[in-house]
This record gives C-alpha cells, sequence and structure tokens, in this order.
C-alpha cells in the first residue's frame, strides 16, 4: 500500500486528497493555516474547471452551494461600452461564482468521512526528509515527522515544498502588480443587475481596472498598477470618484453613493512562471506550487482542479500496489513524470494567452491615442473587436487538454 501526504488544502490539495482517499489510499493533508477564511481567492469556476468537478465525481457537491452564474463580460473604454458578450459563450456551462472557502469546506467535510484521510491543520512543513536522494516525507514545525511514499506540493505561489526542494521557478514576463478593493454587501438592484451581473473591463485615462459581484454579494473591484508602482494614497470616497472615472454611469452611481464602505485596497504582487520540472523523486508539486498563474480569466482554481483529476487518474491505480518498496517507488515516480507531461502543455500555452492578454490591455491603456480612436470608431470596431475577444477567450474558458485518463 503506498501512502501519501499533501501539503496545502487549497483546491488542488483538497481535491485530490478526496479522490486518493476515496480511492482507498491513505492520504495526509497537511495545511498551515487552521482554516479557509482569507482574502484574495480566486472564486470564478470556467467550464474547464466545472468540467474536472464534474469528472472528479463532485457536480452534485458543487450545485448544493451558493452560488451566482455569471451572465456575461463587459468591456469598457473612457467610460463608454465598446462591446458586451453574454454567457455562456458557447460552451455547456456559464463560468460559475462559488466561494472557493465554501467549497473548499465542503470537500474537507466530504473528505473527512473517508477512514484513510488524515487532517493535520495549523501545521507548517519545516523541512523534508530525504534519504538517498528520494523524498521520503516532512518534518513539521512542532518536530513531528510524516513518512510516506509520496509528498505532493499544493501549497501555492509560495510553495515552501518548491523552497525546501530546490526545484527552480522560471518567470515569465514581468511581474503585474494589482489592487483589490471590496464593497461589502454590494448587491444589485434593477438599476445595476444588468451592469454589476457580468464581468466588467475598464479601461480609461491611462488606468485599467476590473469589477464584478461575488457569490457572496460584495463587489470585487481591481485597479492594475505598473510594476514598482507605489500605492496610491487615497481615501476610500477618493478610490470610488476614481474607480467611477472609468465605470458605466450604473457603476458610478453606486461607487458615489457608497463609496465610504470601500474597504482597504490589498496590494497583490503576481509572478507568472513554471518549475524546470514538477517533480523529483519522492515529491510531486501541482497547481500554484508548479506554475504560478496570473489573475487574468481566472486560471488559477481552474487549472489546480485540472491539475488534481490528472495526477489522481495517474496516482489511484498505484494505491494498492504491492511488491518491493523500491518498485513501487519506481512506478510512482514514472507516474509524477506523466502527470507533469500530460499537464504541462495546456499550462504553457494559457500563461502565453494570459501574458498576452495583459500586454494587449497595457497597450491599450497606455497609448491615449489609441484609446481615443477605439472610442470613437467604437460603433464600427466594436462588433469586430467582440469577435476577435471571444474567439481568443475559448481556450481559457474550456482549457486545452483533453482530460480523460491517458
Amino acid at each position: 500500500m503506498n501512502r501519501f501526504i499533501v501539503v496545502g488544502a487549497g483546491p488542488a490539495g483538497l481535491s485530490l486528497s478526496l479522490q486518493l482517499a476515496r480511492g482507498g489510499a491513505d492520504v495526509t493533508l497537511v495545511e498551515a493555516r487552521q482554516d479557509f477564511d482569507r482574502g484574495l481567492r480566486g472564486d470564478a469556476l470556467m467550464p474547464s474547471g466545472l468540467e474536472a468537478l464534474a469528472r472528479m465525481g463532485l457536480w452534485t457537491l458543487l450545485m448544493e452551494l451558493p452560488q451566482r452564474p455569471l451572465q456575461g463580460w463587459q468591456v469598457w473604454l473612457e467610460g463608454t461600452a465598446l462591446f458586451t458578450v453574454a454567457e455562456p459563450m458557447g460552451s455547456l456551462q456559464p463560468c460559475r461564482l462559488v466561494r472557493q472557502q465554501d467549497l473548499l469546506n465542503r470537500l474537507l467535510q466530504e473528505a473527512r468521512k473517508l477512514p484513510g484521510f488524515r487532517w493535520r491543520p495549523g501545521q507548517r512543513v519545516k523541512s523534508l526528509i530525504s534519504d538517498g536522494g528520494r523524498v521520503q516525507g516532512v518534518r513539521l514545525a512542532d518536530g513531528n515527522a510524516l513518512r510516506a511514499d509520496l509528498v505532493i506540493g499544493c501549497d501555492g505561489r509560495d510553495s515552501s515544498l518548491r523552497q525546501l526542494s530546490g526545484l527552480e521557478l522560471r518567470h515569465w514576463g514581468a511581474p503585474m502588480e494589482l489592487l483589490w478593493l471590496q464593497l461589502p454587501a454590494a448587491g444589485a438592484d434593477n438599476g445595476t443587475d444588468a451592469v454589476l451581473g457580468s464581468f466588467l473591463t475598464l479601461v480609461g485615462g491611462g488606468s485599467i481596472a476590473s469589477a464584478c459581484v461575488g457569490a457572496d454579494g460584495d463587489l470585487q473591484l481591481g485597479w492594475l498598477l505598473r510594476p514598482h508602482e507605489p500605492t496610491p494614497q487615497r481615501s476610500a470616497e477618493q478610490w470610488a470618484a476614481a474607480l467611477g472615472q472609468l465605470a458605466p454611469p450604473q457603476l458610478a452611481a453606486l461607487l458615489a453613493r457608497e463609496g465610504q464602505r470601500l474597504l482597504r485596497p490589498q496590494r497583490l504582487r503576481v509572478q507568472v512562471g513554471q518549475t524546470r520540472q514538477w517533480q523529483r523523486p519522492g515529491l510531486l508539486l501541482l497547481g500554484d506550487a508548479a506554475h504560478p498563474m496570473s489573475p487574468v480569466r481566472a486560471q488559477g482554481i481552474n487549472l489546480a482542479l485540472r491539475d488534481s483529476l490528472v495526477a489522481a487518474q495517474e496516482l489511484l491505480p498505484l494505491v494498492a500496489l504491492a511488491g518491493p518498496r523500491a518498485n513501487r517507488h519506481r512506478a510512482l515516480d514514472r507516474a509524477c513524470l506523466q502527470i507533469e507531461q500530460r499537464r504541462r502543455p495546456e499550462v504553457s500555452q494559457l500563461q502565453r494567452l494570459q501574458l498576452a492578454e495583459a500586454q494587449q490591455g497595457h497597450w491599450i491603456g497606455d497609448n491615449a491615442l489609441v484609446r481615443h480612436g477605439l472610442k470613437l470608431a467604437g460603433p464600427l470596431l466594436g462588433p469586430l473587436a467582440r469577435r476577435i475577444w471571444s474567439a481568443r477567450q475559448r481556450p481559457l474558458r474550456e482549457g486545452t487538454a483533453w482530460l480523460a485518463s491517458g
């Protein structure tokens, strides 16, 4: 019997732990925090992530959670609508907004019903336990040692396991720096529902922002900074005014009316990249631990779920593998290499698409002449821009890899 340690109880770690435990595996899930109550979590499940959950057998579980289907996507330029695209954009399902905290708690609830699953919250990994070049387990900050046949790192973009293992992260492009602002319980009324039910991209005056009402009814606002730009020192009302200048009239009115309730912005620095290899003997990295994603089109959670599904497909046949330990370890290492080979092409392609979309946004946002021309020619160029944008979104929404076991 092979034993597994999963480090990091995010979407990849929890969904993989549940799949392995359902398959009869001995799984210990280690999480540095005590709970899932934290900000800046991706809540948008694209059709690609929905497909992964369905293939895991978790569709019914997902439908039990509070959620909101996204109505569409809107691009506004200098306060004028350039185009609108309605969901589901040719997909079987629209993008759904689900609080990640709710999803993780529900996955944990299911996992804890299984006899082979052990939950270790509030435990940080201090070091890897290695023998003869192979990772054999982890040592926790409290001094306890946990041993396993395979350690799986799902501990996010700042992965401690990646750093401890020496697996080098290659960076792609310049870092993206954003401010996230939140208007609690903004809600949508008859005057704002048509706008706030969609994801808004707002470009104007050299600035780029975004707006969307999340699954919990809070208005989520993003403000793109230039690399190394200091955080603007603005009051809540001043932030509301700055965002309102880019926004459609309904959103601008909401911000003017309730802007004093905006929460203090949180700064997020995002560096896109991939490790040169996702695995070494006895260790596998998945999700942002292996390939930190840009926030463009919410790829982090969706690719984490797709990584998890493929990892389960390759590892589940080895759960009850008998025979000498050395043979079992070689089989696990071959499976980890196969997981990387199946997942890397899609991740690489989507990272390139994310970077291209961000670069285009910067080019338009920084070029006043282009913005002015697009605004004047909006009635003519809008439909063309809509078609080009929609075609480019398909792989970002649906993925590029067939997820059947291969």
